[in-house]
């Protein structure tokens, strides 16, 4: 019961500070787009760690086109990734969580990479109304820093899980087919 009142007060939190930035800054301000996008995170980062939802979707099955990451490269993935790594998150995020080497871990990692990019999808879509809604009353001049933090901090991170995901699973199936006691083999 405490987790679930946890969420509730983590997500009214964030909806009460989007809403007072709203207020003071106004929605057409690089301050607002940035808030807004980073307490989604955590409010949707929350309910996403309470309920642990099972993410079966077709959606999250990789595509054959999507196998090689041609399309992800070309997009500009590898250009992100560096640019994570430039502000130490890969580093933190790595720290906080270590990848092992078992089976277990890398199906958790594999989890985690769908939830990542559900979360994010969410986000993507909600701050996406926000930029309509903005671009509509106060005209798209008025409302890109909505679509560029957008696309930048969620839209980019969705590409990058969708690029992640297929090696991953390469990966587990290359375990899977190991002898039983496949961390004898790795020492």
């Amino acid at each position: 019961m405490l987790k679930y009142l946890s969420t509730f007060l983590i997500f009214l939190f964030a909806v009460s500070m989007i809403a007072a930035i709203a207020y003071m800054q106004g929605f057409t301000s690089f301050t607002f787009a940035w808030v807004l996008n980073f307490m989604l995170m955590m409010g949707v980062s929350s309910i996403m760690q309470t309920f642990k939802p099972g993410l079966n979707a077709k959606y999250f099955d990789v595509k054959g086109w999507e196998t090689d990451g041609k399309v992800y490269k070309w997009l500009g993935v590898h250009a992100f990734r560096k640019l994570l790594v430039w502000i130490g998150w890969e580093k933190l995020h790595k720290a906080v969580n270590p990848v092992k080497k078992d089976l277990q871990a890398l199906n958790k990692l594999e989890y985690n990479t769908q939830q990542s990019e559900f979360g994010h999808l969410v986000i993507f879509f909600i701050v996406l109304a926000f930029f309509v809604g903005v671009a509509l009353r106060e005209g798209i001049g008025q409302s890109l820093w909505l679509i560029f933090l957008n696309v930048l901090l969620n839209l980019y991170p969705i590409l990058v899980q969708r690029y992640n995901r297929p090696r991953l699973q390469r990966a587990i199936q290359v375990w899977e087919k190991l002898p039983s006691h496949p961390q004898k083999a790795l020492r």
